[in-house]
């Protein structure tokens, strides 16, 4: 069981702390593989002017617009162990996806992959580029410019990136019940928890439980996302108000 004590949930049940304790197992390990990903598709998207950005775009944005089930099916078929890609890493790494919490954490991350990278995108876009021009007028090589001039600058975005892509990994339930089913101790998260709570007989009380737990992180993590983004904003030295947008005369 998972002692989720030094969280202050003592006042759960077992099943529900085991839930909440592999959410937290499930979000952490999709942004740790989603994060790097992410940055690298925010800056190609804001400083690409290739016609593939369309492509790379679409691609990026097609969790949020194709039903979550969709999406489930498609990772099913491509990341199951008969699936071409699933059954590859089977037998080359001993890495299965398909009804383990590995592939709660592969459909998390592919959910949480239009809200990581929108607010990254925007923090590059934001970002002078007249800056590594002129580093690279000094003789700064391209990649140590990224990393100490365009990376920092885009710090806000990525910070807020991390916050809501991992409140959205510890919410996800379509795909992940469709990919990886719902498997006590094994795939069983917070939302598959509170819908297995709703179908049995007296569990509406720690369905309840459960669901307002997720409404606190989902509040949490938007009023944390806001303010660690103006905060580093105010750090940066970067107005708070986006650059396209005119501003009020007094």
């Amino acid at each position: 069981m998972t002692d989720l004590s030094w969280l202050g949930l003592g006042w759960l049940g077992a099943a529900e702390r085991d839930a909440i304790g592999l959410s937290l197992q499930v979000a952490a390990t999709a942004l740790a593989g989603l994060l790097p990903l992410a940055i690298v598709a925010g800056w190609v998207l804001a400083r690409w002017r290739s016609r593939a950005r369309i492509v790379l775009d679409v691609i990026v944005h097609l969790p949020l617009v194709m039903p979550p089930v969709v999406t489930g099916y498609l990772l099913l078929l491509a990341f199951g162990r008969k699936g071409a890609i699933g059954s590859l890493l089977d037998q080359l790494f001993g890495l299965v996806f398909a009804f383990r919490w590995t592939g709660a954490a592969l459909a998390a991350a592919v959910m949480a992959l239009p809200l990581v990278v929108r607010p990254i995108r925007l923090a590059f876009e934001a970002a002078d580029p007249r800056l590594n021009q002129a580093a690279a007028g000094l003789g700064v090589a391209p990649l140590r410019a990224f990393l100490t001039i365009t990376l920092p600058l885009a710090l806000p975005g990525i910070l807020a990136g991390t916050i809501l892509g991992f409140a959205k990994c510890l919410g996800e339930f379509g795909a992940t019940v469709t990919f990886v089913s719902n498997i006590p101790g094994e795939t069983r998260t917070l939302s598959l928890a509170v819908q297995t709570l709703l179908s049995a007989p007296g569990g509406d009380g720690p369905a309840l439980r459960l669901a307002m737990v997720g409404v606190v992180i989902a509040i949490g993590a938007l009023v944390l996302a806001e303010t660690v983004t103006q905060s580093m904003r105010r750090r940066l030295g970067l107005s708070a108000v986006p650059p396209s947008r005119p501003r009020r005369l007094a």
